[in-house]
Parts: C-alpha cells; sequence; structure tokens
C-alpha cells in the first residue's frame, strides 16, 4: 500500500491525510465541491499530496477513506472501490443528515448503508469514534503504555487487520470488534464515543453500549 484516497476533506480527512504522509504514504483528497477548493490543504499537506475528484480518489488510493455526512453516501462512486478496502469514518446526525428510517429503527447501521452501496468492497468502520484534534495529538509508538486504542468493524477479516495495521502505523492500538453489524457499539453517543481509552478499556466501553432506542 502506497496511496490513499480521501473521498471527503475535512477535519477527520484533512487529520488522517496528514498522519499518513508523515509515515510515508502518497495520499489523492477530494470533496464534493471540485479539486480547485483543495488547494489551500494541499499546499499545507505537501509534496505527497495531490487533490482530485472523487472518482479520481478512489481509483489512485490503495485504501480509500470516505469521511463524508452519511447523507450524502450515494454520492461515492462505486466502480473504482470495487474489491479494495474502504475505510468509513461517518456518524449519523439526524439534525445534519435528515431522518434515515434504517437508521431511526436500528435495523442497519451506517457502515453497512455504505457496505450496502459498495457491494463489491470491503468496508471497515474506523476513526469515527476520535475527535481530528485527537487524532494529531495523542498517537504514540506501539508498545508505549495507556497507549489510546481504536475500534474496528468490518466483515472480512483481511480487511479489518489491514486497518489494524494502518491504525498503529499512524500511532494508536485497535481492538476489533467483528463483524460490521457491531460497529453500532461505538457509534455516536455510545460509551466508547470519542472518550480516550487504552485497548482495555476501550474493550469495557464497548461491552457497555447500549441501542438508541434504549437509552
Amino acid at each position: 500500500m502506497t496511496t490513499i484516497g480521501f473521498i471527503g476533506a475535512g477535519h477527520i480527512g484533512g487529520a488522517l491525510a496528514q498522519l499518513a504522509i508523515a509515515q510515508g504514504y502518497d495520499v489523492v483528497v477530494s470533496n464534493s465541491r471540485g479539486p480547485e477548493t483543495l488547494t489551500d490543504l494541499v499546499d499545507q499537506l505537501g509534496d505527497r499530496a495531490r487533490a482530485g475528484t472523487s472518482a479520481e480518489a478512489a481509483a489512485a488510493g490503495d485504501v480509500v477513506v470516505v469521511t463524508i455526512p452519511t447523507k450524502n453516501v450515494k454520492d461515492v462512486p462505486v466502480a473504482p472501490l470495487a474489491g479494495k478496502v474502504v475505510i468509513d469514518t461517518n456518524n449519523y446526525y439526524p439534525q445534519r443528515d435528515g431522518q434515515i428510517p434504517s437508521l431511526d429503527d436500528e435495523s442497519t447501521t451506517v457502515s453497512e448503508l455504505l457496505q450496502s452501496h459498495l457491494p463489491q468492497s470491503h468496508v471497515v468502520k474506523a476513526f469515527n469514534h476520535i475527535g481530528a484534534g485527537d487524532l494529531t495529538t495523542q498517537g504514540a509508538p506501539a508498545g508505549t503504555p495507556d497507549r489510546r486504542a481504536l475500534a474496528v468493524a468490518g466483515d472480512s477479516d483481511e480487511a479489518r487487520a489491514a486497518v489494524a495495521e494502518l491504525i498503529d502505523e499512524l500511532g494508536f492500538d485497535t481492538v476489533d470488534v467483528g463483524p460490521l453489524a457491531e460497529g453500532w457499539r461505538y457509534q455516536r453517543d455510545t460509551a466508547a464515543y470519542i472518550q480516550r481509552f487504552d485497548a482495555d478499556g476501550l474493550r469495557a466501553a464497548l461491552g457497555k453500549a447500549v441501542r438508541y432506542r434504549d437509552m
């Protein structure tokens, strides 16, 4: 893996791109407004970054990060992501996304929606339960005591392992939650959301997760 594509270039996308470049990756960033609006971000990121369309970022990335409002998931290009690992950082905010009935009744989850849109891709839910500022300030080398941990969920064992390896490179331990359907355990407003935990603490928080209907 040498290139990471970004569909969405907000706070989380920008922070992850910065971390990836620091680890020697090339990045292709995109947003819904066009590459010409990303000049400042690319200048900040340096020579290993370039801007493109969403389709170009999807095609260029060995792994692709989708970091956009949940309401825009259907705008994600499908064909160039076939066979690829796709990292989903998204969360559902009804006040921003509007009401999505299948999320409101919890018959599915945010990342399962993206997976259904990308049937030939391997979606892994990650980086949705940490703030952008914490991404760039709380990473630490492997083996550091009390190293912060992040959760991953996905239906492909190999894809989860690949994302866990990337998370380790970027400075965090990983807790593997299993299939994508279990990603609700660290969605918005759960015990694991945004809070800082080491691996043991994150496992405990995940175990305390409560469905929205039971909150």
